[in-house]
């Protein structure tokens, strides 16, 4: 069932959210979705094992399910923002008919499409995306808008049963770029090698 999660103070930080969820990440594979997303995962620290994605909205979610299924034994984290969430909506269906275990979906919510002036998102009038990820069949869905709650979320994306889904409501916020390398095919082979080590050269 979708929960909502209610905060005092307003909505999150997305970059506090960001941080927290990446803390002490270990070998989690992070897809970071493209924009705001992608900004976010760097500022918390630039990794290896972070794919941040410089185009193709809308393919995050599924670029994280091919993943998790190439990789079975390790844990993806998915961040995106709600814009790219809503252009790519059929990859929910997929992935809670996989029923993929190993991966966690969480969207960063403010309601904007920040990359092309904040114009309002659908969120905005009322589509829950939690609850469209229930009803594909995600094994646990969430509505966060309380910071001690993404600890929890932060547990259950490294040892839950997913697929799991957390719609996180993120302040409209403008902040700084903290821009990851541009250079596409640095970012793949840097993820490829950390992933596979020596072998990464051999496929």
């Amino acid at each position: 069932m979708s929960t909502a999660e209610r905060g005092s103070g307003g909505w999150l930080h997305r970059r506090e959210v960001v941080k927290a969820l990446l803390a002490d990440r270990g070998d989690l594979l992070v897809v970071a979705g493209l924009g705001a997303p992608a900004w976010d995962a760097t500022e918390a620290g630039d990794h290896p094992l972070t794919l941040p994605l410089w185009g193709g909205m809308g393919g995050a979610a599924m670029i994280g399910l091919g993943l998790a299924i190439a990789q079975p034994d390790r844990r993806v984290l998915v961040l995106t923002g709600d814009g790219e969430m809503l252009m790519g909506l059929g990859s929910l269906a997929t992935i809670g008919a996989r029923r993929t275990r190993n991966l966690s979906v969480v969207v960063l919510d403010n309601e904007r499409y920040g990359e092309t002036g904040m114009q309002a998102t659908h969120t905005a009038q009322g589509v829950d995306l939690a609850a469209v990820a229930n009803a594909c069949g995600f094994a646990s869905c969430s509505v966060v808008t309380a910071m001690d709650a993404i600890t929890r979320l932060r547990g259950d994306v490294h040892a839950g049963a997913g697929p799991l889904f957390a719609q996180v409501k993120v302040a409209a916020d403008r902040l700084p770029l903290v821009l990851p390398p541009r250079d596409a095919p640095h970012l793949k082979n840097r993820f490829r090698e950390a992933l596979l080590g020596a072998q990464a050269y051999f496929h």
